[in-house]
């Protein structure tokens, strides 16, 4: 199974949803970061469900315990080893999910691959709660890019078929207001789409939407292609988010309705004598390597396949018709917190990109 990702900035996952704990070794990190726990706790406290109906009603406090790679505050150059002990677990709710697969779901796929060793329960390794060491390592990338100017932002900017004000569109302020929010919402579309996941939960259903990512700060020359360009390389993280269905840079699909005369992102001099462009349509990423604008993205969360509603399904005892009413704990829209674990695997990306370039140019 691989649940590594990064090459030199690298993060390796273990762990099930009804296990003992989740967490992740984070190899690759410099020594001496002094370790800022109050971003870590914040961005934890962002990703973990709460109250509120709009998430699962799972509780789990999302308290970590550092078991190596830090001392006295500060990485020591070697791995870093993180667990989260899982405190809430109902696994009695699992008990059809081994002979009756829910739709939308990996139980069917992660049984026939490994044989029905997997553990199905709460999704096994395929849940979101493995997200939780995602954002931990996230947030220390964060802090190793924060250090050379980079910031990334992540929002909900789509709920269902609800259009929210995009990062472009907000002024400096507005943007930063929403990076520390629980919900990364801009204000003047957070009670419809808040209403909008409650009102489809009520119903027994679920919604999607999509995410949008800003990362700001990062120079020219980033990116190694073909196969380590920067676009595949976020994809590559962001495709292993659970949920996550489609990623787009820039203008994305819209690029493929252009000319060429408008797709094409001129480059000119600002007032400063830096290299801009005068759009940002291709996300700032030519040939796979970024050129200097901000690197911008969109991920498309599908709708929790966890829905409360009646569904025909098969049941795998006797490959009969089955009616399956899905038991558990589960959110209503996946996106609203899937929103920091986008943040995170781009910082680590980012983080892990910037560590290459180093190794193979020394220019970046």
């Amino acid at each position: 199974m691989s649940s590594q990702f990064g090459k030199l900035f690298k993060i390796s996952l273990y762990g099930e949803s009804h296990g003992e704990s989740v967490g992740c070794v984070i190899d690759g990190l410099p020594s001496a970061i002094v370790i800022d726990f109050d971003l870590i706790r914040a961005r934890l406290d962002q990703r973990k469900p709460d109250s509120s109906g709009l998430t699962t009603k799972r509780d789990e406090t999302d308290e970590y315990e550092i078991l190596s790679g830090v001392y006295n505050g500060k990485t020591t150059g070697t791995p870093l080893c993180v667990r989260f002990v899982n405190r809430d677990r109902k696994s009695s709710d699992y008990l059809e999910s081994g002979r009756i697969y829910r739709p939308g779901h990996a139980d069917y796929t992660g049984a026939i691959k490994y044989e029905g060793a997997n553990d199905p329960r709460g999704g096994g390794h395929f849940s979101g709660r493995l997200t939780a060491p995602i954002v931990f390592a996230g947030a220390i990338a964060e802090q190793i890019l924060m250090t050379k100017g980079i910031e990334v932002i992540s929002q909900l900017v789509s709920v269902g078929t609800l259009q929210g004000r995009t990062l472009e569109e907000m002024d400096d302020q507005a943007v930063k207001h929403i990076d520390k929010l629980k919900y990364a919402i801009h204000p003047d579309h957070s009670e419809e789409f808040m209403e909008e996941i409650r009102k489809t939960g009520d119903h027994g259903d679920s919604v999607g939407g999509v995410v949008e990512t800003m990362i700001t700060g990062v120079k020219a020359g980033l990116g190694e292609p073909f196969f380590d360009s920067l676009e595949s390389t976020l994809a590559h993280g962001l495709f292993s988010i659970p949920g996550v269905k489609g990623v787009s840079f820039g203008a994305g699909f819209g690029l493929s309705r252009m000319n060429g005369s408008v797709a094409n992102d001129r480059f000119l001099k600002n007032s400063k004598g830096d290299v801009i462009t005068a759009t940002n349509r291709n996300g700032g990423i030519n040939g796979g390597i970024s050129n200097g604008m901000p690197i911008k993205f969109d991920c498309a969360i599908k709708p929790t396949p966890s829905i409360a509603m009646e569904q025909e399904t098969l049941d795998f005892d006797t490959f009969e018709t089955s009616v399956l009413k899905i038991k558990g704990r589960h959110d209503p829209c996946v996106a609203l917190r899937a929103v920091h674990v986008v943040r995170a695997i781009a910082a680590i990306a980012i983080c892990d990109q910037i560590f290459i370039g180093r190794g193979i140019n020394g220019n970046v």
